[in-house]
């Protein structure tokens, strides 16, 4: 028999929308997302990373992470992050911390596996030049390749110029 790959909650997430999307697998010990782009043979402004950022001090004990979602060869900009949330400032969570918010290894942390649970998408504007891009499948070595509103459409993502 052959063997079936596991699907992740992201795939499951896509299926269930009836989205088209392509399974990706890169060596599972591979951490930087422009050396993934590399791997995948993908410029790497369409690999794109997702970042964990702590809820912004003062919004509440129940406020929940920001899911800042740029591409794989820029930086979270955190002041242009914090002015689109009309807050001071804001912090990258360390990766035991974004591990602990999220209940994913770095690596692995995907928009699409942490639908329904509260987190604030933030996509950088760049997403708009790209048709279809690669962001984690809920699982380190697995990428999906998918079109870029379906991104947009699926995780109710908001728009912002976050990548420096």
């Amino acid at each position: 028999m052959a063997k079936k790959t596991n699907k992740t909650l992201a795939m499951k997430v896509l299926d269930g929308r009836k989205i088209k999307y392509e399974v990706v697998a890169y060596p599972g010990n591979m951490r930087d997302a422009e050396e993934i782009a590399r791997e995948l043979g993908a410029p790497p402004e369409q690999v794109f990373k997702t970042l964990v950022v702590p809820p912004p001090e003062g919004h509440g004990r129940n406020a929940k992470p920001i899911l800042a979602v740029i591409p794989a060869n820029k930086q979270l900009n955190l002041k242009k992050l914090a002015k689109l949330l009309s807050v001071k400032k804001v912090k990258m969570a360390s990766h035991k911390e974004a591990e602990a918010l999220t209940g994913l290894q770095v690596g692995g942390i995907s928009p699409l596996a942490l639908l329904n649970k509260g987190f604030r998408v933030y996509l950088d504007t760049a997403v708009r030049e790209q048709t279809s891009i690669y962001v984690s499948a809920g699982q380190r070595g697995l990428q999906i390749k998918l079109g870029a509103m379906d991104l947009v459409k699926v995780t109710g993502a908001k728009w912002g110029e976050i990548g420096g």
